[in-house]
């Protein structure tokens, strides 16, 4: 099972312009409102994560990751540390 990590916004070239801020590069996407990418590492979900939370009141943003299948998880101001620390001690590697 790879980990993934999902956004949505209502505001189209939001994802865009948070993908770009978090790459440090031009990003071109097909759909606008939504964007999704899987990861062999669980652990690399946890930057992306940090400069979500970091950057939440410039962007319009919503995300969601999942780590089991079918099970999603709305990351927030309030459990994104929570979730960080989660994703160490369940994959230590």
């Amino acid at each position: 099972m790879l980990a993934s990590v999902n956004l949505f916004s209502t505001k189209e070239n939001e994802i865009n312009k948070f993908l770009e801020s978090f790459y440090q590069k031009k990003v071109d996407i097909n759909d606008l409102l939504s964007w999704s990418k899987e990861y062999n590492n669980p652990i690399e979900i946890a930057d992306i994560i940090g400069c979500f939370v970091d950057n939440n009141y410039k962007y319009q943003l919503g995300m969601w990751i999942s780590l089991d299948p079918g099970v999603l998880i709305n990351i927030t101001d309030y459990n994104a540390d929570l979730i960080i620390r989660y994703l160490f001690e369940r994959f230590p590697y």
